[in-house]
């Protein structure tokens, strides 16, 4: 249909004409509670925020100030209505003057935006502190959140509390639902639900920051911890001519794999180097996250460098050191490769929970106890000489030294953020 909103509004014209008003019903929209603290500290945590709202310009902007989603220093650039490609291209250009300034958009003039000049855009709107975009449709705000993940390639995650919202929430790479009294659409859609919007600075600058530096750790350390044995079997195979003994039967390999290290390195996901109330104090911790140098090729070199040189040292140390049977090898590489490994975990951890203390006491007194019963495998009267226990405390030793001085000395001249708090 050509023209249709002239004839649209002819149409009401006719229909509102000559009428009585018997009564008028209102619903009172009106902000959570503590929104406005919480925005703040999101956008003091670096994390850009857009506004996708159904609302009309004037009520958008309204919102854009009392929830400081703008700060009171920052100007509102507003794009009305555009309505061919030139005006488009100029509304471009006299935003592009501007500095330090929010973003407010009507969603009819971000379509034809959008059609003409896509990239001119986003590269313009990523740089914004915060953008507003008004009279959007569900499907809109599902485009609009798809179209921030192509142009920037970054994470993006969606709030929304009505049925309106599902579609940006499934769109998202993180959705949260909001249980209020539009109903429980976007709660169900989404991948996390929360009651209030303030909930949402504890779920990103506490929740959201621990999960990301623990999975990198555990990510990590189940790496080395698998490679530092492979190594140590390739370095035995290479000393005796690439023959094809295995350097530890299968019991200890299960054992390794399972009750004498996995509850140690699995109870890394309770470490946190700061406090929550502190998280929430200082949001600007979160900054460091954006820049992703928790796990990124670098770090993984450093880990296979490190699962290296431990496996050198322990698998040559132990050949070295062994004196008539091939069971010294086994008790001695073994069990110093155990150490090394708690010992690994205990220099990883930042604060140190109950649940940690108890899986490494677990863990030694059960390769203890199965030291005694597998008797096949390791000879009683070597484990309980002096000369067993002296060797494998050298190598324990030889093999996480230097890995602690390199940390003791980065935390000395280097020290992270979060140490100048606590």
């Amino acid at each position: 249909m050509q023209d249709r909103n002239s004839k649209v509004r002819m149409v009401i014209e006719t229909l509102e004409n000559e009428l009585e008003v018997v009564g008028l019903t209102g619903v009172e929209d009106k902000l959570q509670l503590d929104v406005r603290p919480t925005l703040e500290s999101i956008r003091n945590a670096a994390i850009k925020i857009w506004m996708l709202t159904g609302d009309k310009l004037e009520t958008a902007c309204c919102i854009a100030k009392s929830s400081r989603l703008v700060s009171p220093r920052q100007n509102l650039h507003v794009i009305g209505q555009v309505f061919d490609r030139m005006q488009a291209h100029q509304e471009l250009n006299n935003f592009r003057r501007k500095t330090d300034c929010a973003l407010v958009v009507l969603g009819e003039s971000l379509s034809l935006i959008l059609k003409h000049y896509e990239y001119e855009f986003m590269d313009l709107a990523v740089q914004c502190p915060a953008v507003v975009i008004c009279r959007c449709s569900p499907t809109q705000k599902a485009d609009i959140v798809r179209l921030i993940q192509r142009h920037t390639r970054k994470q993006c995650a969606a709030i929304g509390d009505g049925g309106n919202d599902v579609s940006m929430i499934q769109a998202a790479d993180a959705g949260i639902g909001i249980v209020g009294k539009e109903g429980k659409q976007a709660s169900l859609a989404a991948d996390f639900s929360i009651t209030q919007f303030k909930h949402v600075g504890r779920l990103f600058l506490v929740h959201g920051r621990n999960s990301y530096k623990r999975s990198a750790a555990l990510a990590q350390f189940v790496m080395h911890r698998g490679l530092i044995i492979s190594v140590m079997q390739a370095i035995f195979s290479a000393c005796f001519y690439f023959s094809a003994v295995s350097l530890y039967n299968g019991v200890l390999v299960t054992g390794y794999a399972t009750v004498y290290t996995m509850f140690p390195v699995f109870s890394l996901v309770y470490d946190q180097d700061v406090s929550p109330e502190i998280a929430m104090m200082y949001p600007e911790l979160y900054k460091e996250l954006l820049k992703g140098r928790y796990l990124t090729l670098k770090t993984f070199l450093i880990w296979v460098l490190v699962s290296i040189y431990q496996a050198g040292v322990l698998m040559f140390g132990a050949l070295f050191l062994f004196e008539e049977q091939f069971l010294h090898i086994v008790a001695i590489s073994f069990t110093a490769l155990i150490g090394t490994e708690l010992i690994m975990v205990a220099l990883t951890i930042q604060t140190w929970h109950m649940v940690m203390v108890l899986s490494i006491l677990f863990s030694l007194i059960t390769y203890t106890a199965s030291v005694f019963v597998l008797k096949s495998t390791f000879n009683r009267e070597f484990i309980l000489s002096w000369d067993f226990v002296w060797k494998t405390l050298s190598l324990t030793l030889v093999s996480c030294m230097p890995i602690y001085i390199m940390k003791f000395l980065r935390k000395r001249f280097n020290p992270p953020t979060y140490s100048k708090l606590t």
